[in-house]
This record gives C-alpha cells, structure tokens and sequence, in this order.
C-alpha cells in the first residue's frame, strides 16, 4: 500500500483511501471489458487493485513528481504518462475511464469524457451533489439531459469526505456513465439535439407548458399540456422533470425549431 502524504492544492489532491471504497470501485470496473485509463492516479492507491485485473492500465497524472514514482513503482504493469487529463489524447478504440476527478475540475474532465470517443463505461468519483445532479436525483442537469440519449447515468453511493487524504470540505459520490451501444438519437443529431434541451432549460415560462410553447413549435398552450400529460408531466413541472423519451419526442416532434412567429396584424387608417 503507499504511503499518503498531502496533495498538492494547485492539483486538486484528495487521495482516496477508504478499502471499502476502493473495492467497490475495483467491483464495479471488473464488471466492464477492456484496457483502462486512469485519471489522476496520484500515489497509486487504485491504480494497484486495477492492473490486479489483468488488464491494459493507463494511467495519466498532471504532477510530475507522482507520475515519476508511480513509473517507477509499476514499470511493466502500467503505462504511466504525466499529463494534463484535459489535453491527453485519449485513444478511439474500446476502453473504460476510471478516476477519482479533482473536485475543482470535475465539470471540465466530464465534459472532456462525453465528447471523447471510444470508451465504454467511466467509473468516477465526483462531488456528492455533482453526482446526485448527473445521476437526476431531485431533477435532471441541463448537462445529463443534453447528453442522455446517448449515455446512461447512475449514481452508486455516498462516499464520505473522510475517506480522502487530505479530507475535502464535501462528501463525494461514486457515479457511472455508460455509453449506450443502441443510443435514441443519431450521433449527427446530437448539436440540434442539445440546443433544443438549451433553449428549454434557459427558456421563459412558470412551468413546462409555458416554457415549451414558448421555445418549440410543439404548439399552443393547451396543445403542449396535452402533449406533456402523455408523457406523464404536468404542466407546471419544470425541464428537469423530463425523462429521456419526453425529451427525444420532443426533438422528433419539433426538431430544434423555435415558435413561429405570428404575422402581425396591421393597423390601417379609418376613412372618413
């Protein structure tokens, strides 16, 4: 096992310690197929357990002086590479992401994961409500609605601050992304597709009927009720309420077109 010492703040280094934790991250990798890549694997303490599963393991870490020790530790069992995760050129054949994210950039990396191609499964642990918010606990983000055609979101446990070295103010969440082998929407579809969950989200409106009458082309306000009610929402329900197969009947429904505009009426001069 390595021996913890603080992590550097400029890096985002809470090393994860907790035995329980890690195993059930190892768990959960071992239930996917093909070489791994890890990100930030600091002083190693899951980089061990996961070249134990025999596979390809990749690691990239954006302090040298870790990166340096981890190769040297690991030499014919890892690739180590120091590297800024956020440049690192990810490879387009099948593979699993795997990483206990720095807090601080969690939004950036996972915005870098969901335009990479060729990864399966990503494994992360991330900020508690980070997770509760991509996983839809309480509502969908704009972010996980914008991307859950194409991807499937799972929030797996609470993991506490204390299971880190240095302890981060906040608890962490153990959260999956699986990419779908038969996603609802094309991949071409996929710009139309998140500017309509844009326009929604950032849209006028007390609730969805308003909103969407106001946004879409789906219709009048009382054609939109009708329309939600199929999908089990109330008009008053607000954009993440929607589930995934609302929000891809809507983009087929309407596209990404906005309201027609109604003609306006003229105003003409009264004869005398």
């Amino acid at each position: 096992m390595p021996t913890y010492h603080h992590g550097r703040h400029e890096h985002g280094q809470n090393f994860l310690t907790d035995p329980r934790t890690i195993r059930r991250i190892i768990g959960l990798v071992r239930d996917t197929t093909g070489p791994i890549v890890e990100i930030g694997p600091g002083e190693g303490g899951l980089t061990r357990p996961l070249v134990k599963l025999g596979r390809p393991v990749h690691a990239v870490e954006i302090d040298p002086r870790l990166a340096g020790r981890l190769a040297q530790e690991l030499p014919d069992l890892a690739t180590v590479s120091h590297g800024d995760f956020l440049t690192h050129s990810l490879p387009d054949t099948r593979h699993v992401i795997v990483g206990n994210l720095p807090f601080h950039l969690t939004t950036a990396i996972l915005r870098r994961i969901l335009h990479a191609p060729g990864w399966t499964d990503a494994i992360l642990l991330v900020q508690w409500e980070v997770a509760r918010r991509r996983a839809g606990v309480g509502g969908a983000s704009m972010m996980t609605a914008q991307w859950s055609p194409w991807f499937d979101f799972t929030l797996h446990s609470r993991v506490p601050a204390r299971a880190f070295v240095p302890a981060p103010g906040v608890d962490g969440g153990l959260l999956t992304i699986r990419r779908n082998p038969t996603p609802a929407l094309p991949a071409r579809q996929k710009r139309r597709f998140q500017a309509l969950v844009h326009r929604v989200y950032t849209g006028p409106g007390r609730g969805l009927a308003q909103i969407l009458s106001r946004t879409t082309d789906l219709g009048s306000t009382a054609v939109t009720t009708a329309w939600l009610r199929g999908h089990g929402l109330a008009g008053s329900d607000l954009p993440r309420a929607m589930h995934t197969e609302a929000w891809v009947d809507l983009f087929r429904t309407t596209g990404n077109s906005p309201p027609r505009s109604r003609p306006k009426r003229q105003r003409g001069r009264r004869r005398t």
